[in-house]
């Protein structure tokens, strides 16, 4: 069997970019919640498709924001947006879909502790994570945990990961803290590209594994001479940047393999999508519990 599992914050931004504004009948905006129910319905309609689970950071901050000022907060995210994710957990709930919304933690936290957990078992023969989360990537193992892009139908295993990144997934913390990630908010350490720091942690895989000899690190010497002038200034940066980007794998989610599989939507489906405006939801729906 495969287990799918979903960043459903991701899928919630993408429907709102993506999918057309729409009003339920008391005002309020719903169209990424509706966008996120079709992409639901959508990846359920294949048949490989029987187990699986959507994690939602229900609130942007995390205990990362303890650990660094400047990580990514709800701050600049469209109000109209962020009201949706009670609803949007709702609905694929009511979808009959097992839900971890994150608060504490972040959904890719819940996600990479289920990859740890189920990959253990002899009869998921594949863990597919559907998110473009650079994040997620660490936990791409072989062909047997991929990463799959839905909207550009692109998968990544262990190979794909390398090919684009220059690293394997073990170092992509490592490749995150140096290059530093805009979207989670830190800055990397000065100078450290993304070509120079997939040459360098090819070879040595952690930041503590590069040595100081310039020599060493397989570029020109002054651009290496420079590059470690800047991690020796900011080590403390690039291991705290490391410890932001590695997934946790220890968040309390209860699910047993059995729970993750789709027995089909529940009554409460109907009168969310009456809330929603959208009535012909459930008349697509091919299994009820």
């Amino acid at each position: 069997m495969k287990i799918h599992l979903v960043d459903g914050t991701y899928e919630l931004f993408r429907a709102h970019f993506g999918a057309p504004p729409k009003k339920a009948s008391n005002g309020m905006e719903v169209g990424a919640t509706l966008g996120l129910v079709r992409s639901m319905m959508l990846l359920l309609s294949d048949p490989e498709v029987t187990h699986v689970a959507v994690a939602f950071d229900h609130v942007i901050e995390s205990f990362r924001n303890k650990m660094y000022a400047g990580y990514k907060t709800s701050e600049g995210v469209d109000p109209l947006l962020m009201a949706q994710f009670p609803l949007a957990e709702r609905a694929v709930k009511a979808l009959g879909l097992v839900t971890w919304p994150q608060v504490k933690y972040e959904a890719d936290d819940a996600i990479a502790t289920a990859v740890a957990r189920f990959k253990k078992i002899k009869s998921v023969e594949q863990i597919v994570i559907c998110s473009v989360d650079k994040d997620l990537t660490q936990m791409v193992d072989g062909k047997r945990v991929v990463s799959w892009d839905r909207r550009r139908e692109i998968i990544l295993d262990e190979k794909g990961v390398i090919e684009k990144f220059g690293v394997s997934p073990e170092s992509i913390p490592d490749f995150l803290a140096l290059v530093g990630d805009t979207a989670d908010g830190y800055p990397g350490i000065q100078g450290w590209g993304g070509k120079s720091t997939a040459t360098v942690l090819a070879k040595y895989k952690h930041i503590e594994a590069i040595p100081s000899d310039p020599n060493k690190l397989g570029l020109g010497l002054g651009r290496a001479v420079t590059l470690l002038e800047n991690l020796k200034d900011n080590y403390k940066d690039a291991l705290l940047f490391r410890e932001l980007s590695t997934l946790r794998t220890d968040v309390p989610i209860k699910e047993s393999l059995a729970d993750l599989k789709w027995q089909g939507a529940t009554s409460k489906l109907k009168k969310v999508c009456l809330e929603l405006g959208d009535t012909r939801i459930p008349e697509r729906v091919t299994k009820w519990k």
